[in-house]
């Protein structure tokens, strides 16, 4: 088999939409009291450069939740509700497509696979929060069969379509972890880009060759991220293809030196968007992720409490409602003896 050309380093810069594989990136739970951070993402390769995988799987997935509607990519706020038909239809989104990763099918049933399995904190952080000990097996909601099912009824669509999952995953970012970056950076912004910066990193590293286009839901109301991600590239020229209060874009193109020993050098787009999960499936993708793995987290942490303290009502984490449980939970918290920093958030 020959080698692939080498690209040429006259190229112009790929127009947007025009890479074949696409990649995305969300965050969940930024703002709660209580719980983890998550930040999701996905990867795919698409039969053209441009095509839009809504429309490649239409009638099988679907970008606003209906009464027949079964699988649905769209921001994850869109899809969850907080009751059990809006966890089951989070639930069937994420394990339908993770299933797809899978030789045989299956989707995931280890819950701490799926939460720190491609990127994850030191075991020592988890060891201080005993509730990623009660996490509760995958699926919760729904059967495995059913998933199973669903699974390869979407994985014939996506074959015919020519369209593949090549990876998606959670980094999920327990609260001693985040206090800690808190510290180091004295900055909440700072902190999250900190963990996108890795994923990115990690899309870079495994699919970079491929010269994939990445869109990042944008990080709060920053524009200029050029310096950011030369120091997250070092390795790379990156150049800023424009700047904007809600659209910037880069090409970040690995220097010749760095990529002598394989056939095709790294080379790989990224847009940071505004509601970048109603412009990117991948993104979407991510968001239903991350906030799965934070519901699942959640799951645990209130399995872990009540078991002290019955009758505990469970929390969500976010700031009210985390107060409310801060002062009911004082015998669950007093019997656990948890440090606070693993605890309660500082921002």
């Amino acid at each position: 088999m020959s080698a692939p050309a080498a690209r040429s380093r006259t190229e112009l810069p790929p127009a947007e939409g025009t890479a074949r594989v696409v990649a995305g990136i969300d965050e969940a739970g930024l703002g709660p009291l209580l719980g983890p951070l998550a930040i999701g993402w996905s990867v795919l390769r698409l039969p053209e450069g441009g095509a839009d995988p809504w429309r490649l799987l239409r009638g099988a997935v679907h970008k606003n939740p209906t009464r027949t509607a079964k699988l649905v990519v769209a921001d994850s706020k869109r899809v969850f509700s907080r009751n059990p038909k809006g966890l089951r239809r989070l639930e069937a989104t994420v394990l339908t497509f993770l299933a797809q990763l899978d030789p045989e099918g299956r989707p995931p049933h280890d819950p701490r696979a799926f939460l720190f399995e491609r990127l994850g904190p030191e075991a020592r952080l988890l060891n201080e929060s005993p509730w990623y000990e009660h996490l509760p097996t995958l699926p919760r909601e729904l059967e495995a069969d059913s998933v199973e099912l669903s699974a390869a009824i979407l994985r014939r669509r996506m074959q015919a379509r020519g369209l593949a999952l090549l990876d998606a995953g959670v980094r999920t970012v327990p609260a001693r972890e985040l206090n800690a970056s808190y510290r180091r950076t004295n900055n909440k912004g700072a902190t999250t880009w900190g963990y996108c910066r890795d994923v990115l990193r990690r899309l870079w590293l495994e699919h970079g060759e491929e010269g994939p286009d990445v869109t990042v839901d944008l990080l709060g109301g920053r524009i200029h991220y050029r310096e950011l991600l030369a120091a997250a590239f070092p390795e790379a020229e990156v150049a800023t293809l424009f700047e904007g209060p809600e659209h910037s874009a880069y090409l970040c193109d690995e220097r010749e030196a760095t990529a002598r020993d394989r056939w095709l050098p790294r080379r790989m787009r990224i847009d940071f968007r505004a509601k970048g999960e109603d412009a990117s499936f991948a993104v979407a993708l991510g968001s239903c992720l991350a906030k799965y793995a934070r519901e699942l987290v959640m799951s645990g942490f209130n399995r872990y409490f009540q078991e002290l303290q019955p009758g505990l009502d469970p929390t969500a984490g976010y700031t009210t409602d985390g107060r409310r449980w801060l002062e009911e939970a004082r015998p669950a918290i007093r019997a656990a003896r948890v440090p606070e920093e693993a605890l309660v958030r500082e921002r």
